[in-house]
């Protein structure tokens, strides 16, 4: 597809918390262009169209190979902030053993993240005023939710009949 539409269709899956900009968008089409994990093609003008043409990208079997093999990594890198949303947008296409790995880390993460701020929370509670005190509290009912929405996945993950509802959702 052409760059609008991939920004659009992107954006459409990562949600209201992550837009991606064009000044992001074709430094990164340009980049995978010349590692060879996509390809453009530029349809001839049509006659009497005086604007420029859309380049159109597509993904080559290279970057199908890295997709995968970006979708296979479990380590730290798949579960903190800057990545986790994106890969969880592409979860369909990675394997459950992964999902679980990653699900974990991300929970774990949160949960240490989540023990930090309330103890900070508590010793500088006093120290703060009521705004601030505010936007702590905010913030851990924040990691909490996430916390609770992460396990609800992971139990959803090892539930045995989870083939069976993703079929039935196919269907």
């Amino acid at each position: 597809m052409h760059g609008y539409e991939l920004r659009k269709q992107l954006n459409g899956v990562l949600g209201w918390g992550r837009v991606l900009s064009y000044g992001s968008l074709y430094p990164a089409l340009k980049k995978m262009l010349r590692a060879g994990w996509i390809a453009e093609h530029v349809p001839p003008p049509a006659v009497g169209m005086g604007r420029r043409q859309r380049i159109v990208y597509e993904l080559t079997p290279a970057g199908n190979k890295r997709f995968t093999h970006l979708m296979s990594e479990s380590g730290p890198s798949a579960w903190e902030d800057d990545n986790f949303d994106v890969r969880f947008a592409f979860f369909s296409r990675t394997d459950m053993e992964i999902r679980l790995r990653i699900l974990e880390g991300r929970r774990t993460r949160l949960q240490e993240r989540l023990e930090r701020v309330q103890n900070q929370l508590a010793r500088t509670q006093q120290q703060m005023d009521r705004y601030a005190t505010e936007l702590q509290r905010h913030g851990v009912e924040s990691v909490e939710r996430e916390v609770r929405w992460l396990s609800d996945l992971i139990n959803a993950e090892r539930s045995p009949d989870q083939d069976t509802q993703q079929e039935s959702k196919q269907r």
